[in-house]
């Protein structure tokens, strides 16, 4: 897919700026048309239905004021945009919606959290990505073997945006699942290992965190459906409820294995207590078994001359057969009461 070239003529960004554009096109009968970003105001200034996508990733402040002044676009959401640490939110500056959405993204058995900013209008469609942010374009290479959708305006590229980042969420819920069962199984190991409470309580700051993301996505498709104007046609709203469903069944999903992994973490610690327990008791078991044969000759340890049996002939063999007696005795109640 090529990218849109920079006029040069114009307050141009860094030379390096164009990779930062991803996606600059018009949309004219749900047909693809790639434009310069010179061309964006032209565009929108043209009375058809067509509307103009545009895909950012991580740009620089430059290029973000050269979008604000070729969308019209609203100094605080620009100056939103401009940070990659905003709570996700939607807010509406006049015929512009302005949404903030977290994404997520497994690297290296680990979530990766980053943002989508993304600005909506009846003609126009802007997303900024940053950090851990997959890229959009399998969502408008499926838009776009779809014209006839496409027809309806940027509230079904919306739709699709905001259906790839919650779709995204679904795989990485399913590796928390499966690194739960895991723990799960680890924890009644025989052998305590210290790594399972670590990734225990690694797993559900992740899972926590990953609560945050999903439940603000509830809100802002929520209100997506309620909100009036902006563009958005009845026919896109039921896709909205559709995909706040799916948010809501993935946040559910979360606030079970959170539940799941808070349980387990009290359980490897109730099992090492218990373990704990039994190593006690054996020791003491042990230590009671020893403490007959050792009482018995701290006695004739003494040295008295009256001690019993010292005079008779086979006192010494008498008293090892007692001791091994009581021995044996203790050990078969101790035995029989799992003290050892």
């Amino acid at each position: 897919m090529s990218l849109p070239t920079l006029d040069s003529n114009s307050s141009s960004p860094p030379a390096d700026a164009a990779a930062c554009v991803i996606n600059c096109a018009v949309y004219r009968d749900g047909v693809r048309q790639d434009i310069p970003l010179d061309r964006i105001s032209d565009e929108l200034a043209t009375h058809d239905d067509s509307f103009v996508w545009v895909g950012l990733y991580e740009p620089d402040e430059q290029l973000l004021d050269r979008m604000q002044q070729e969308f019209g676009l609203h100094d605080l959401a620009v100056e939103d945009a401009h940070s990659a640490h905003q709570r996700p939110k939607l807010e509406a500056f006049g015929t512009t919606l302005f949404m903030a959405v977290h994404t997520a993204q497994l690297v290296d058995a680990h979530v990766r959290f980053g943002e989508t900013h993304i600005f909506y209008g009846p003609r126009f469609l802007l997303t900024v990505r940053h950090g851990a942010s997959l890229s959009f374009a399998p969502v408008r290479q499926k838009l776009e073997r779809e014209p006839e959708h496409l027809k309806l305006g940027p509230a079904v590229a919306l739709h699709g945006v905001l259906d790839f980042i919650v779709d995204n969420y679904e795989p990485i819920v399913g590796a928390f699942r499966k690194e739960l069962d895991e723990l799960e199984h680890a924890i009644f190991a025989e052998d305590f290992r210290r790594q399972t409470i670590s990734r225990l309580y690694a797993l559900r700051k992740e899972l926590t965190e990953m609560r945050m993301s999903v439940l603000p996505m509830q809100d802002i498709l929520k209100q997506l459906v309620r909100i009036q104007d902006f563009g958005i046609p009845d026919e896109v709203r039921p896709y909205f409820r559709d995909i706040s469903d799916h948010a809501a069944r993935t946040a559910d999903t979360i606030d079970v294995l959170r539940e799941m992994a808070a349980a387990a973490m009290n359980t490897n610690l109730s099992l090492v207590t218990i373990s704990q327990g039994e190593v006690v008791k054996k020791l003491a078991g042990w230590a009671g078994l020893l403490a007959v044969p050792t009482l018995v000759a701290s006695w004739y340890g003494m040295n008295f001359h009256g001690m019993p049996e010292l005079a008779a002939p086979h006192a010494y063999w008498i008293l090892i057969g007692i001791v091994s007696v009581s021995c044996i005795v203790l050990y078969r109640y101790l035995k029989k009461v799992h003290w050892l």
